[in-house]
């Protein structure tokens, strides 16, 4: 059983910890030195693709939620994450549990997918 008090202070603590990863989500990307163009903030190749599985597809917001490896050219690691999308019409071209190959950049501050293949099973 829980000792008295213990719980406020470890709902302060996910308070805490949520409110520290939205300000970090809020921030808007690195300035890029002149000339340098979108996907080359980290090196590597900005039109490597990268893999993933597709955990949602939510046309009316125009996101598509992948599950995917690290994006070296943005410097990610390999999580679960909300893009945007760069044009509505490839959300038509996935569903819910496709494989696919993907290229994701930041575009106007937030990360976008700018294109989107299924990988066959």
């Amino acid at each position: 059983m829980l000792r008295a008090g213990f719980t406020p202070k470890l709902v302060m603590i996910a308070v805490g910890g949520a409110f520290a990863a939205f300000v970090w989500l809020s921030l808007p990307p690195a300035p890029r030195p002149p000339g340098e163009q979108p996907g080359h903030a980290h090196g590597g190749d900005p039109a490597a693709l990268a893999d993933g599985i597709v955990v949602s597809v939510d046309r009316a917001a125009g996101e598509v939620t992948i599950s995917h490896g690290p994006l070296q050219h943005l410097g990610m690691p390999p999580m679960t994450m909300a893009f945007r999308a760069g044009d509505r019409t490839l959300l038509d071209q996935v569903r819910q549990g496709d494989r696919v190959k993907f290229h994701a950049d930041v575009l106007g501050g937030a990360f976008t997918v700018t294109r989107i293949d299924r990988v066959a099973p």
